[in-house]
């Protein structure tokens, strides 16, 4: 009897044995639903509570929605330079949110940029008449207005901002001769922007100041650009004055120009340069 008990507590610890075993290997098959444990980061909170997250399976995920992402800007970003204004407002009209991830992925690009355009622009307003008043075309995150005294009128394809105004830049509501500085920065994009410069003439003061900055590569004839003269000539004949061209910065251009007292064209008949469109290379 003896015999036969010590026989039945070694045959329980040999089952207690097992099924710790199989225990373990059961823990130990990753989840079909989590990343392997190598990607699980395990944490306690004050009140003891374990957490488990995932640190190389969320990296991934970002980097692949950043890549979505980027691609959408990409596509955006060439539509807005081959259409026209109209067709651009109506496009955003549709799906505002599309204006989003546009200048979510403009907004990435500019960090890549040594030096904004706009800081300058807004350096020129600061050192001229507080009492200008501005209309800036295709303001985006209005970023103008809110570091100048200056009166501004924000222009853009949507309004996100209670001080930007949704609309065509080729038909804003200003009145006639009722600004003094008229900006361009980074906003040439439509195949019909020689419209939005004769609308800029329209709404200026005579002798009002025109300014324009584009990416350097648009005017740069020996790889497929216009020719900033050309570019200049066609601008001037438009009824205004070239005052600076600035082609130190490698990324942009500065083109300062002041309005004629007299009406010289109506724009029609300017032969204005094909601008080259501005599209951005997968990073």
């Amino acid at each position: 009897m003896a015999d036969e008990g010590r026989s039945n507590k070694k045959r329980k610890r040999a089952k207690r044995r097992q099924s710790d075993k199989n225990k373990d290997f059961t823990n130990s098959i990753p989840d079909a639903t989590e990343p392997s444990g190598q990607d699980i980061v395990v944490s306690t909170s004050s009140d003891g509570k374990k957490s488990r997250r995932a640190s190389g399976s969320s990296s991934f995920l970002d980097k692949m929605r950043a890549r979505l992402s980027g691609g959408h800007f990409r596509m955006l970003n060439e539509k807005l330079y081959t259409c026209t204004g109209e067709e651009a407002l109506n496009y955003f009209n549709d799906d505002q949110v599309l204006f989003d991830v546009y200048h979510t992925g403009y907004q990435e690009q500019m960090l890549h940029w040594p030096e904004l355009p706009v800081n300058l622009i807004i350096k020129w307003l600061k050192e001229h008449d507080p009492s200008f008043i501005v209309a800036d075309f295709g303001c985006g995150d209005a970023r103008l207005s809110k570091n100048v005294k200056n009166k501004v009128f924000s222009f853009d394809l949507v309004s996100k901002d209670p001080s930007v105004i949704a609309c065509d830049m080729s038909n804003t509501p200003l009145d006639s001769s009722s600004v003094d500085v008229a900006v361009f920065c980074l906003s040439l994009m439509g195949v019909n922007y020689a419209s939005y410069l004769t609308e800029a003439r329209r709404v200026l003061k005579p002798r009002g100041w025109l300014l324009i900055s584009e990416v350097k590569s648009r005017f740069d004839p020996s790889n497929g650009g216009a020719d900033p003269n050309e570019f200049v000539r066609a601008v001037c004949e438009l009824g205004f004055v070239s005052a600076l061209k600035d082609f130190s910065n490698k990324m942009f251009i500065l083109l300062y120009f002041k309005k004629k007292d007299e009406k010289i064209s109506n724009g029609k008949d300017i032969d204005w340069p094909q601008l080259k469109p501005c599209l951005y290379k997968r990073r």
